[in-house]
């Protein structure tokens, strides 16, 4: 991780124009870039940093766009800190020991709302026939496989997917998700979900987005023997 430069970090001031995607620059490594790439961190009356993953808390905030990893090791340094009283232009600032594992957390408890949200629009389906024969006529948009899915089933179906076109972004696999079947189950009020399809485009568009997230934030190598497809989509708007 790159040592973060001595001026001052901007944070919430930029109102960009109609149509343009706002822009956001990690306090940490300086790098610019569009707001959906970044994890918003927001500062409480009491001083405290809080992670604020869905952007939505009141008051001003600070962007980082680095891995738990690096996130951990800036705090540890007090480097963190240190950008963040450069953000926010006073040294009241508060980091709690564990901000990692609470980003982390956050990350993760969003992308599971968000598959819930969507299985309650009815934008899934689950099942390994129902999911196989969508993938199949080219209904499934994006594929994901409980963290603990047979190998073979995981063949089998990625193998539809391929026959289908694999969705939108042309996919040759279905992504692993970092979460076995009891916890997948859970997020979509169903039971024994193992493998899941997204048969809505816009649907499959914030769901990944959520996804890729949150593994960009724990980084490489999640899921039962890793290597999942990595997943680069772009923004997506929550409804």
């Amino acid at each position: 991780m790159r040592n973060p430069r001595n001026d001052a970090p901007s944070v919430e001031t930029d109102s960009p124009a109609k149509g343009h995607e706002p822009e956001r620059t990690c306090i940490l490594t300086r790098r610019k870039g569009a707001k959906d790439e970044f994890i918003r961190l927001a500062v409480g009356q009491d001083g405290i940093v809080a992670p604020d993953v869905r952007a939505r808390a009141p008051g001003r905030g600070a962007w980082i766009g680095v891995s738990r990893g690096e996130l951990d090791a800036a705090n540890a340094k007090g480097k963190l800190k240190a950008a963040l009283q450069r953000a926010f232009k006073t040294n009241a600032v508060t980091v709690p020991d564990d901000l990692g594992a609470r980003t982390e957390a956050a990350l993760r408890q969003y992308a599971l709302d968000r598959l819930g949200m969507e299985a309650r629009a009815s934008n899934l389906i689950n099942g390994a026939e129902k999911v196989e024969t969508a993938a199949r006529s080219g209904k499934v948009h994006l594929l994901l496989h409980a963290g603990d899915a047979g190998e073979d089933g995981r063949r089998s179906l990625d193998q539809a997917w391929r026959v289908g076109g694999g969705g939108q972004w042309e996919m040759t696999q279905g992504m692993i998700f970092p979460e076995s079947r009891t916890i997948l189950s859970m997020a979509l009020g169903r039971e024994n979900v193992v493998h899941v399809a997204l048969t809505d485009p816009a649907a499959a568009s914030r769901v990944a987005h959520a996804l890729a997230r949150w593994l960009a934030f724990t980084g490489p190598n999640r899921g039962p023997e890793g290597g999942e497809p990595a997943l680069r989509i772009g923004s997506a708007e929550e409804v």
